[in-house]
């Protein structure tokens, strides 16, 4: 039996408070056939782009996103929260659905002028999505598509991150929150 990305990914109900059905990717990252999987659809559709750096949003945007890296040849930049990097950074603050935060990266990890490829494992409202993006573009570099494991279309970030002129590529979809 062949198996799909979404039968590697356990779905939570009323995680982590009540209401949310919370789509956990453990599962595919536990098993080596999914890892595997995910990655190679990622590589695959991306093998022919021309992508000079790939950047992974904290955390697990990191896991998917240095496996894509090493595929295509390219380099990794992560994109943190907060006080996480040493030397020189940019930052963002972004709102969330309860609250703000802030993301870093290192402000010359991106040449001028690179196609990034922004990679996470989910988007749901596309606040996190957009910052990295924004944060990116901040520094000269080119986001034509942000990458995700899972997409949440009801939520809306997708279509969000479409408005400000980047694509995007999901392995699979969830219908609801």
């Amino acid at each position: 039996m062949t198996r799909t990305i979404e039968s590697f990914i356990r779905t939570v109900p009323d995680w982590p408070k009540p209401g949310v059905m919370f789509r956990d990717v453990t599962g595919l990252l536990e098993d080596a056939r999914g890892l595997r999987m995910a990655v190679d659809l990622i590589v695959h559709r991306y093998i022919d782009h021309h992508i000079d750096v790939v950047a992974g949003i904290e955390a697990r945007g990191f896991i998917f996103g240095t496996a894509v890296a090493y595929e295509l040849g390219v380099g990794f930049v992560p994109v943190r929260k907060a006080g996480k990097l040493p030397g020189r950074v940019v930052g963002i603050d972004y709102e969330l659905e309860y609250g703000a935060d802030r993301m870093e990266m290192h402000a010359d990890a991106i040449p001028r002028g690179a196609n990034v490829l922004l990679v996470d494992d989910l988007v749901a409202t596309g606040g996190t999505a957009l910052a990295a993006m924004e944060l990116v573009r901040g520094v000269g570099g080119r986001v034509g598509e942000a990458c995700f494991v899972i997409n949440l279309p009801d939520l809306g970030g997708a279509d969000r991150l479409r408005a400000h002129g980047c694509d995007v590529f999901a392995l699979c979809t969830f219908e609801g929150d």
